[in-house]
């Protein structure tokens, strides 16, 4: 079976999706960049290992998409067995659309997830013209199937998979981690904290607001007896440091630029994780807790948290307007009793949601089309 796959950046998953698919097919990918502007440097530690890996020539316009005409060149008269359009938002992704209709091309559509927010503009119709025209669209939820819908898709041609950026050997892995106990992993990481919260996101996200850093710091300051907060990602803003000097919040630490290793460790030392995001399309920081068993706090605006996060099963899904019930679900999934209970609830819902099952998942559904 030969695939072509367009796609923005090489991110670290999809390369790891990438090279697991192409073990079992015969696979090309097209890249517009060769990493996100906004990334570090380990973006580019990537290795093609399985697939051929192309990046098109054109011109940048924004941090992670570009215009490579070039693209029109592939999909000419090449004969691929499936062509899978990741980047269907970008200028590349629609001229290659925009061919492959003109020349009744059949073709894919995937994204990470997304919300339904129709509209009357050229934006929504541009949505409506290249998702209505697939041969099917790959999903990874239920909000993503109604936003499929909103812009054309039929139901029987929405194929849902397990969206995620954990592998098989990643699960023994954490297995093997917290074996070694939380105190222990404590100590070595200095953390002198009873009960351990964690939240990992970017600063330069919307100013840490988009990621509701600024209501975890409310929260931590309700609770500043025997809880510990630590916020992994990158360096702070001047507003958020101010604060944390300001109400003397010597329960919330700052955590910046460590590597997928380094954070595995706060992982392992944690109670549970908090990701009080106003709006993430998918949010693989919580597959990641989870297969460390962490219960989750999250938000309706968390498509990670509404599949994969259940009321008193292995977390909550919370109003961010209520920070007095926040407060109190922390309490909830650290007690003793209950954490206990959502950390086996966690691991269960996770372990088939595998790069190994991601491709599996797909495979299937390119022998049955």
């Amino acid at each position: 079976m030969r695939i072509l796959w367009l796609a923005n950046v090489p991110s670290p998953y999809r390369v790891d999706f990438f090279n697991e698919l192409g073990k079992q097919c015969e696979l090309t990918v097209l890249f517009e960049k060769k990493t996100s502007d906004e990334r570090d440097k380990s973006w580019l530690n990537y290795s093609f290992q399985t697939f051929k890996g192309i990046f098109l020539r054109g011109k940048s316009i924004n941090t992670d998409s570009a215009i490579c005409p070039e693209v029109v060149s592939y999909v000419k008269g090449k004969t691929y067995d499936h062509v899978v359009v990741t980047n269907y938002y970008s200028p590349t992704g629609i001229i290659a659309v925009f061919y492959m209709r003109a020349h009744h091309i059949p073709y894919w559509i995937e994204g990470d997830g997304g919300f339904a927010k129709i509209g009357n503009g050229i934006k929504s119709r541009m949505k409506t013209f290249m998702i209505s025209g697939s041969k099917g669209c790959f999903s990874t939820s239920k909000a993503h199937d109604e936003y499929y819908l909103a812009y054309g898709a039929t139901k029987e041609n929405i194929h849902r998979y397990p969206f995620t950026s954990i592998k098989k050997d990643d699960l023994i892995n954490a297995s093997a981690l917290v074996a070694d106990g939380k105190l222990v992993i404590r100590e070595k990481l200095g953390m002198t904290e009873k009960r351990i919260i964690l939240s990992v996101g970017r600063f330069t996200y919307d100013r840490g607001y988009g990621k509701g850093f600024d209501i975890l710091m409310k929260v931590a300051e309700s609770l500043r007896d025997d809880y510990g907060f630590y916020i992994v990602g990158d360096q702070p803003t001047q507003e958020f440091i101010e604060w944390k000097e300001k109400e003397n919040l010597n329960n919330v630490n700052y955590i910046s630029y460590i590597s997928k290793e380094e954070l595995s460790y706060y992982y392992a030392a944690s109670d549970g994780f908090v990701l009080l995001t106003r709006g993430d399309a998918w949010g693989l920081v919580i597959n990641e807790a989870m297969v460390y068993g962490l219960p989750i706090i999250t938000t309706p605006y968390c498509i990670a948290g509404t599949e994969l996060v259940e009321d008193y099963v292995n977390g909550f899904l919370v109003d961010l307007d209520d920070v007095h019930n926040i407060v109190e679900k922390v309490k909830n999934i650290t007690h003793s009793d209950n954490n206990y209970r959502y950390s086996l609830a966690s691991r269960e819902k996770i372990e088939n949601y595998t790069i190994e099952q991601m491709v599996n998942t797909h495979m299937t559904i390119f022998s049955r089309k």
